[in-house]
Protein backbone atom coordinates (compact mmCIF):
# COMPACT_ATOMS: atom_id res chain seq x y z
CA UNK A 1 0.00 0.00 0.00
CA UNK A 2 2.82 2.55 0.59
CA UNK A 3 4.75 1.36 -2.18
CA UNK A 4 1.45 2.11 -4.25
CA UNK A 5 1.26 5.83 -2.42
CA UNK A 6 4.92 6.64 -3.31
CA UNK A 7 4.49 5.83 -7.07
CA UNK A 8 1.27 7.59 -7.32
CA UNK A 9 2.95 10.91 -6.27
CA UNK A 10 5.32 13.02 -8.32
CA UNK A 11 9.01 13.12 -7.40
CA UNK A 12 8.66 16.84 -7.40
CA UNK A 13 5.96 16.50 -4.90
CA UNK A 14 8.40 14.27 -2.71
CA UNK A 15 11.14 16.99 -2.85
CA UNK A 16 9.08 19.67 -2.31
CA UNK A 17 7.81 18.07 0.84
CA UNK A 18 10.92 16.94 1.56
CA UNK A 19 12.45 20.27 1.56
CA UNK A 20 9.76 21.51 3.77
CA UNK A 21 10.82 19.36 6.54
CA UNK A 22 14.49 20.57 5.77
CA UNK A 23 13.21 23.97 5.92
CA UNK A 24 10.51 23.33 9.24
CA UNK A 25 13.82 21.78 10.87
CA UNK A 26 16.39 23.98 9.92
CA UNK A 27 15.52 27.52 8.46
CA UNK A 28 12.61 27.93 11.11
CA UNK A 29 15.61 27.70 14.27
CA UNK A 30 17.78 30.11 12.27
CA UNK A 31 15.29 32.66 11.85
CA UNK A 32 14.20 32.66 15.44
CA UNK A 33 18.28 32.38 16.38
CA UNK A 34 18.48 35.62 14.24
CA UNK A 35 15.49 37.37 16.33
CA UNK A 36 17.16 36.13 19.84
CA UNK A 37 21.11 36.83 18.51
CA UNK A 38 19.85 40.31 17.74
CA UNK A 39 17.91 40.50 20.73
CA UNK A 40 20.85 39.90 22.43
CA UNK A 41 22.99 41.72 21.27
CA UNK A 42 21.04 44.50 21.61
CA UNK A 43 21.16 44.27 25.21
CA UNK A 44 17.60 42.27 25.86
CA UNK A 45 18.65 39.13 27.23
CA UNK A 46 15.33 37.54 27.92
CA UNK A 47 15.93 35.16 24.66
CA UNK A 48 18.85 33.64 26.25
CA UNK A 49 17.69 33.07 29.85
CA UNK A 50 14.95 30.95 28.48
CA UNK A 51 16.61 29.04 26.27
CA UNK A 52 15.78 30.50 22.91
CA UNK A 53 19.38 31.51 21.62
CA UNK A 54 20.31 28.41 20.31
CA UNK A 55 19.56 26.51 16.79
CA UNK A 56 18.22 23.38 18.30
CA UNK A 57 14.78 23.25 16.37
CA UNK A 58 13.03 21.66 19.70
CA UNK A 59 13.29 25.15 21.46
CA UNK A 60 11.58 26.82 18.27
CA UNK A 61 9.11 24.52 16.63
CA UNK A 62 5.74 25.36 17.03
CA UNK A 63 3.71 22.52 15.96
CA UNK A 64 0.58 24.19 14.55
CA UNK A 65 3.03 26.45 12.78
CA UNK A 66 5.22 23.66 11.67
CA UNK A 67 2.41 21.58 10.04
CA UNK A 68 0.63 24.89 8.12
CA UNK A 69 4.30 25.21 6.65
CA UNK A 70 4.45 21.87 5.32
CA UNK A 71 0.75 21.65 3.85
CA UNK A 72 1.08 25.69 2.42
CA UNK A 73 4.46 26.53 2.73
CA UNK A 74 3.89 29.42 5.00
CA UNK A 75 3.90 28.51 8.37
CA UNK A 76 6.25 29.76 11.60
CA UNK A 77 7.49 29.16 14.80
CA UNK A 78 7.28 29.95 18.46
CA UNK A 79 8.09 33.61 18.72
CA UNK A 80 11.09 34.88 20.77
CA UNK A 81 10.69 36.51 24.00
CA UNK A 82 12.21 40.28 23.64
CA UNK A 83 11.83 42.62 26.15
CA UNK A 84 12.15 46.08 24.53
CA UNK A 85 12.46 47.76 27.47
CA UNK A 86 16.35 45.84 27.96
CA UNK A 87 17.13 48.02 24.88
CA UNK A 88 18.98 51.34 24.97
CA UNK A 89 16.42 52.37 22.30
CA UNK A 90 13.55 50.38 22.59
CA UNK A 91 11.40 51.25 19.03
CA UNK A 92 15.00 50.91 16.92
CA UNK A 93 15.74 47.59 19.10
CA UNK A 94 12.55 45.94 18.56
CA UNK A 95 12.59 46.83 14.38
CA UNK A 96 16.20 45.47 14.41
CA UNK A 97 15.19 42.32 16.11
CA UNK A 98 12.38 41.74 13.84
CA UNK A 99 14.24 42.04 11.07
CA UNK A 100 16.77 39.60 11.74
CA UNK A 101 14.13 37.02 11.04
CA UNK A 102 13.58 37.86 7.56
CA UNK A 103 16.99 38.84 6.75
CA UNK A 104 18.22 35.79 7.99
CA UNK A 105 15.96 33.79 4.73
CA UNK A 106 17.69 35.74 2.66
CA UNK A 107 21.02 35.18 3.55
CA UNK A 108 20.43 31.24 3.39
CA UNK A 109 18.28 31.60 -0.04
CA UNK A 110 21.77 33.97 -1.09
CA UNK A 111 23.57 31.20 0.24
CA UNK A 112 21.68 28.53 -1.45
CA UNK A 113 21.76 30.53 -4.65
CA UNK A 114 25.87 30.69 -5.13
CA UNK A 115 25.30 26.94 -4.39
CA UNK A 116 23.21 26.35 -7.81
CA UNK A 117 25.48 28.89 -9.36
CA UNK A 118 28.45 26.29 -8.62
CA UNK A 119 26.58 23.46 -9.40
CA UNK A 120 24.89 24.36 -12.61
CA UNK A 121 28.52 24.26 -14.71
CA UNK A 122 28.24 20.72 -13.58
CA UNK A 123 25.11 19.66 -14.85
CA UNK A 124 25.68 15.93 -16.38
CA UNK A 125 21.95 15.64 -17.27
CA UNK A 126 21.53 12.53 -14.30
CA UNK A 127 18.40 12.21 -12.30
CA UNK A 128 20.15 12.53 -9.31
CA UNK A 129 21.40 16.13 -9.97
CA UNK A 130 17.85 16.89 -10.93
CA UNK A 131 16.91 15.97 -7.82
CA UNK A 132 19.53 17.86 -5.99
CA UNK A 133 18.88 21.05 -7.96
CA UNK A 134 14.75 20.89 -7.21
CA UNK A 135 15.41 20.48 -3.51
CA UNK A 136 18.14 23.71 -4.04
CA UNK A 137 15.10 25.72 -5.78
CA UNK A 138 12.19 24.48 -3.85
CA UNK A 139 14.78 25.49 -0.60
CA UNK A 140 15.58 29.24 -2.01
CA UNK A 141 11.83 29.89 -3.41
CA UNK A 142 10.29 28.81 0.86
CA UNK A 143 12.59 31.16 2.28
CA UNK A 144 12.12 34.02 -0.32
CA UNK A 145 8.51 33.38 0.63
CA UNK A 146 8.93 33.34 3.90
CA UNK A 147 11.22 36.56 3.87
CA UNK A 148 8.36 38.17 2.22
CA UNK A 149 5.73 36.86 4.42
CA UNK A 150 7.68 38.06 7.22
CA UNK A 151 7.78 41.33 6.35
CA UNK A 152 4.56 42.02 6.06
CA UNK A 153 3.48 44.70 8.12
CA UNK A 154 0.29 42.66 10.12
CA UNK A 155 0.79 42.18 13.62
CA UNK A 156 2.51 39.46 14.80
CA UNK A 157 4.61 39.53 11.80
CA UNK A 158 7.78 40.89 11.55
CA UNK A 159 6.84 43.46 9.18
CA UNK A 160 5.15 45.38 11.89
CA UNK A 161 7.71 45.49 14.52
CA UNK A 162 9.49 47.15 11.95
CA UNK A 163 7.20 49.17 10.95
CA UNK A 164 6.64 50.28 14.16
CA UNK A 165 9.62 52.15 13.96
CA UNK A 166 8.32 54.69 11.89
CA UNK A 167 5.17 55.17 13.36
CA UNK A 168 3.76 56.97 16.28
CA UNK A 169 2.99 55.53 19.86
CA UNK A 170 -0.52 56.75 19.26
CA UNK A 171 -0.37 54.82 15.73
CA UNK A 172 0.98 51.28 17.45
CA UNK A 173 -1.64 51.69 20.42
CA UNK A 174 -4.27 51.24 17.81
CA UNK A 175 -3.01 48.61 16.40
CA UNK A 176 -2.41 46.42 19.37
CA UNK A 177 -5.94 47.32 20.25
CA UNK A 178 -7.05 45.77 17.09
CA UNK A 179 -4.36 43.24 16.94
CA UNK A 180 -6.73 40.30 17.62
CA UNK A 181 -9.53 41.69 14.68
CA UNK A 182 -6.51 41.91 12.42
CA UNK A 183 -4.90 38.84 12.74
CA UNK A 184 -8.43 37.26 12.24
CA UNK A 185 -8.79 38.86 9.24
CA UNK A 186 -4.91 38.15 7.98
CA UNK A 187 -6.23 34.36 8.77
CA UNK A 188 -9.35 34.24 6.83
CA UNK A 189 -7.41 36.21 3.97
CA UNK A 190 -4.76 33.56 4.09
CA UNK A 191 -7.22 30.40 3.95
CA UNK A 192 -9.24 31.64 1.41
Amino acid sequence: MFGNLINNLDINTILEYGTKILIIFMILPIHEFAHAWSAYKLGDNTAYFKGRLTLNPIAHIDPFGAILLFFTGFGWAKPVPVNPNNFKNPRAGMAITAAAGPISNLIVSFIAMIIYRIIIPFYNGTQTMDYLLTIIYFFISINIGLAIFNLLPIPPLDGSRILSYFTSAKFDRKVDEYQKYILIGFFVLMMT
